[in-house]
């Protein structure tokens, strides 16, 4: 059993934002609990307090118990609570130990000394479990998004711990690999574990949660029963911040955009070193002005297409005309504003107002607040980028994008880890973007973006486009069989 008493805490550098604010809990062994709430709400914090991290790796003011078995974490070496909590991270590749995939299933339980004999059946175990003994031997950074997250999740459960915490954990994933997702928590659930999830992302976890924490401002407002957190309404759970449980009650909107040119790309081909072709496009026209979504399943080459569209790879020879004017690698530098999927790369600066600053080509303060107050960051003006949450990071990269004055704005998954408040306002953003005649690229396996925004879609598979088309009623039609009818 879970016991949180009395908790308050306040990270170091005197904010409140991401902090708890007296929070008393108690889950019992076997429940499956989702934490939900806007960004910056504590579910994060929550977990780092269930796992050890805090007080071990993140500073701050601390009061209260957290109680495993009635033993106090805050007491525990971090080795010794890691044999009780196994933690998955929204980003997989920062809990990697080592470079293949079958030793990192291994190294939890080496960790913890187990007989040789003992770990290989446990990696065997476990992959037939999962179904990835496809995935044994391979170089995990060679791995997609989804196989990472999955090679992660089996490394937690081959080290048996009775609780398992995940961070966002379909953050990036396709809508395959987020069934994979599922179906390992319902194997762990089935096995009676402890499982505490704190997610955005809710229609996957519906049939597999027992309770519904919802936190706001770091205080529990609501503890549901799953039945009855499912029953809220659309507008309910709209007014909470929270994403639909059911994708097909989401509103969708058709943003179509009137002919004003186009973007022609032509040779775009790059392969990583030792791999085939991760992108074989010979030309691919984009609307000019439109907002396009690019869709594929983990691994498809979307991000390989920004990369390469951007100029960032520079054994990609491609050309790419707008208004009939063409530009190499170098000059698409300069055309082009990438956010990547994972922002911390692109973050500097000692604050966020510095941030956006040094994008712009002429400084203009009133700008970079005007693009603060909509995303909701204006009171994270004067803070440093690294102090906060995942999903106010993400905004962030979002905010300097919008202030670069650039052509072509390319984002690498930019609602991973939002709310839906957060979301639609990054939709609104991209919706003038398009009013002001830039284009915008968007890859993402967010359905609930892509309807309240996009005007067009782009389907990858493999390297090689697969369709395009315009999101009017029967756009609007196919991404939702896409999407929906595939689960």
């Amino acid at each position: 059993m879970i016991e949180l008493r009395k908790i308050n805490f306040r990270y170091a550098g005197g904010t409140d934002a991401g902090g708890l604010v007296n929070i008393d809990l108690i889950i019992p062994d076997g429940q499956v609990i989702l934490l939900c709430g806007q960004s910056g709400c504590g579910k994060t914090t929550l977990t780092r307090l269930v796992n050890g991290l805090i007080p071990n790796y993140y500073e701050g003011e601390l009061s209260g118990e957290v109680l495993l078995d009635g033993k106090n974490i805050s007491r525990l070496p971090l080795y010794e609570t890691a044999k009780y909590v196994g933690s998955v991270f929204q980003n997989p590749r920062t809990q990697f130990f080592t470079v293949d995939s079958t030793s990192e299933l291994a190294f939890g339980c080496e960790n913890q000394g187990l007989p040789e004999e003992e770990i290989i059946q446990r990696v065997k175990s476990t992959a037939e479990q999962f179904d990835m003994d496809n995935l044994l031997g391979k170089n995990i950074f060679s791995l997609s998004g989804g196989e990472k997250q999955k090679i992660a999740c089996a490394s937690v459960s081959a080290s048996n711990p009775p609780i398992i915490v995940l961070d966002e954990p379909s953050s990036n994933l396709d809508m395959s690999a987020t069934k994979d997702l599922s179906r390992m928590i319902q194997i762990w659930k089935q096995q009676g574990k402890t499982v505490i999830i704190a997610e955005h992302r809710l229609y996957y976890l519906k049939e597999l949660i027992d309770r519904v924490i919802y936190l706001k401002n770091g205080k529990i407002k609501k503890d549901y029963l799953a039945s009855d957190a499912l029953k809220l309404s659309a507008t309910q759970q709209a007014e909470m911040g929270l994403r639909p449980f059911d994708l097909g009650a989401f509103p969708v909107t058709a943003h179509p955009v009137a002919s004003s040119g186009s973007i022609e790309c032509e040779n775009f081909h790059f392969a990583y070193t030792k791999q085939r072709d991760t992108l074989d496009i010979d030309s691919l026209s984009l609307p000019q002005a439109g907002v396009i979504a690019v869709i594929g399943h983990n691994g498809a080459g979307k991000s390989t297409l920004a990369r390469c569209l951007c100029g960032l790879e520079k054994h990609c020879k491609g050309i790419v005309n707008v208004d009939g004017k063409p530009y190499n690698r170098k000059q698409r530098l300069s055309l082009c504003y990438m956010v990547m999927q994972d922002v911390n790369h692109q973050l500097f600066t000692e604050s966020t107002e510095e941030e956006m600053l040094i994008s712009m080509g002429e400084p203009a303060p009133d700008k970079v607040e005007a693009v603060l107050d909509r995303l909701d960051l204006l009171r994270f003006k004067n803070r440093h980028p690294m102090a906060l949450s995942g999903g106010q990071k993400q905004r962030v990269a979002i905010a300097t994008a919008l202030v670069s004055g650039r052509k072509i704005l390319v984002l690498d998954e930019p609602t991973s880890g939002l709310d839906l408040q957060h979301m639609k306002e990054v939709a609104d953003e991209l919706v003038t973007i398009q009013e002001m005649g830039k284009t915008s690229l968007v890859i993402t396996h967010d359905y609930e973006l892509i309807v309240s925004c996009c005007t067009h879609v782009l389907h990858l598979e493999h390297g090689v486009v697969q369709e395009q088309y315009a999101l009017d009623a029967a756009g609007l039609q196919r991404i939702q069989n896409f999407f929906i009818e595939s689960r």
